[in-house]
């Protein structure tokens, strides 16, 4: 039977289901994808470049092998602070025009193991900070598509691949997900190997992806955590607490509104919803969390700001000033003052309780000198836990709204268990 839909516009797990029932072909599908890239990279910009000779040779030689790894024949983007070892990993900067690691990084290589195909090197802001690069939103080009991770969320989000990888320092897998409407999973800190990503703040720098469904999910954290996918927890009556954080008033009314109106709605369809409010120290971990990275940014580019100086944007610079004048007790004082609120917050929560909190302050915001605020991720990356972020509905402009769901105890299986359970409850399309 012919296919509906272009193949183009498969998940993975639909992509796998074809493979195996002999309707598709990794080389088709690779296709597609390049002629969607073909159409629509003019306007989006979701690239720093891509091979497509060598991405084809890949299919061709993959669906000759009739493979069977668990991402056999599935296209995939790289974020470009990730190295991979046959294209350049440039950092959306120029100090590193032209520079070609020696080798995969450990998640790259991950991937390629279990029959992915890399077909290109998305777009980042300069070394996954807050300088945006080229790429714009899908549906709407005077928008930003968030960031640091920009060309991977628009690439998925515009139907180019199934499959990104992303990296999360404050909010760069979540935003982004959340303003291109697809799904964002950002894990447990230090759960992937990030042995080849251009650190940024090694205390909170965690690699992350974007994909179109919930299915999904488990299949590339189990590739990219080298071990079996985790089965997401059946659940009836799920816990969920409704967290509005210190920054509530910071989202937009659309985004409250959501917020309010899926908890409500989770509520009747079997959940135990209650209403949490966090202890007072948790309203100081985002602006530590500033404090973190700024601190370990100045440690870790050392060489660039060395020699380099120049090369850098006036905002990269600047944070790597503000890093140089934190004081050793400041760092530390700051740094205790996270990891109290790390060991306090499985305690505020029961057990197998998911909260329900914002993606992001509204829809992705028109400009592109900026990627967006990322005042409602930075909190949860500073605490280390798992955090999902699900497509719900368009905002009144027309732009994707989401809701992220974080797991407090680290649990993965019981955050997509949960999220599954409310993604059908909401009767969201993020399956299959």
């Amino acid at each position: 039977m012919p296919m509906k839909a272009p193949p183009y516009e498969l998940s993975i797990t639909a992509a796998s289901a074809a493979f195996t029932a002999g309707e598709l072909t990794p080389e088709a599908l690779l296709e597609s994808c390049l002629d969607r890239i073909s159409e629509r990279e003019a306007a989006v910009g979701a690239f720093v470049r891509y091979d497509t000779e060598a991405a084809i040779d890949a299919a061709r030689r993959i669906g000759e092998a009739h493979g069977t790894g668990p991402l056999y024949g599935i296209p995939v983007g790289i974020k470009d602070i990730i190295n991979t070892a046959d294209m350049p990993t440039e950092c959306n900067s120029p100090i590193y025009k032209g520079h070609r690691p020696a080798q995969d990084a450990v998640c790259v290589s991950r991937l390629r193991k279990a029959g992915a195909i890399i077909l290109g090197k998305t777009v980042t802001t300069e070394f996954a900070s807050s300088f945006p690069g080229k790429t714009r939103h899908p549906r709407d080009s005077s928008r930003t598509p968030g960031g640091s991770s920009s060309g991977s969320a628009a690439a998925v989000g515009d139907f180019m691949l199934p499959l990104a990888l992303g990296t999360q320092t404050g909010g760069s897998v979540i935003r982004p997900s959340a303003f291109n409407g697809v799904v964002g999973y950002k894990p447990a800190w230090g759960l992937y190997d990030t042995t080849g990503v251009k650190p940024l703040a090694p205390g909170l720098d965690t690699i992350g992806f974007m994909v179109r469904s919930l299915d999904d999910v488990p299949v590339v954290s189990g590739v990219l955590a080298d071990r079996a996918p985790s089965v997401p927890v059946s659940v009836e009556k799920p816990k969920i607490a409704f967290v509005r954080t210190a920054d509530w008033e910071s989202a937009d009314p659309e985004t409250q509104s959501l917020l309010e109106e899926t908890a409500a709605r989770l509520g009747k369809a079997g959940a135990v919803v209650r209403d949490v409010v966090l202890p007072e120290a948790f309203g100081r971990v985002g602006p530590c969390q500033r404090i973190i990275m700024a601190k370990e940014a100045s440690q870790a580019f050392q060489h660039e700001w060395a020699h380099h100086r120049d090369a850098l944007s006036d905002g990269f610079r600047s944070m790597i000033e503000r890093g140089l004048e934190t004081s050793t007790a400041e760092a530390a004082d700051t740094i205790a003052t996270v990891e109290r609120c790390r060991a306090q917050l499985p305690e505020l929560f029961a057990a197998g309780e998911i909260i329900l909190t914002p993606s992001a302050v509204g829809e992705a915001p028109i400009g592109l000198h900026s990627t967006g605020d990322s005042v409602f991720n930075r909190t949860w990356t500073a605490l280390h836990v798992p955090c999902l972020t699900v497509p719900v509905t368009d905002g009144p402009h027309g732009m994707p709204l989401g809701v992220q769901f974080v797991g407090p105890h680290g649990d993965e299986s019981t955050l997509l268990g949960t999220a599954r359970w409310a993604a059908q409850a909401l009767d969201l399309p993020v399956f299959g």
